[in-house]
């Protein structure tokens, strides 16, 4: 364990979780939260009809999905970006060559 290593504990889906990590507080609480949201806010299942394993699952495949579609976003938004500055250099380039 590293030195600024601390243990956190949480529970989920009526179990009790720990462990390291090197997260500050406001991080931990973030992740706390977007985990809780996807797992017990998303699924109005009642208690024990589904494992929590499976709930548990389909959380990770719902974050994962996001996550792959915030990627995508970004990888566009990058080659917009890259677009936009080259344009705006071709024209800033051939104004100063009309000077």
């Amino acid at each position: 364990m590293a030195d600024d290593e601390r243990i956190v504990r949480f529970e989920l889906l009526g179990q009790e979780f720990s462990f390291y990590t090197a997260a500050d507080e406001k991080e931990m609480s973030a992740i706390l939260a977007l985990v809780r949201e996807q797992i017990e806010d998303g699924y109005n299942l009642p208690k024990g009809t589904v494992p929590a394993s499976k709930i548990a699952m389909m959380a990770c495949l719902k974050m994962a999905s996001k996550y792959i579609q915030l990627e995508k976003d970004f990888e566009d938004y990058r080659d917009n970006s890259k677009s936009c500055f080259s344009r705006l250099a071709k024209q800033i380039e051939d104004n100063l060559a009309g000077d």
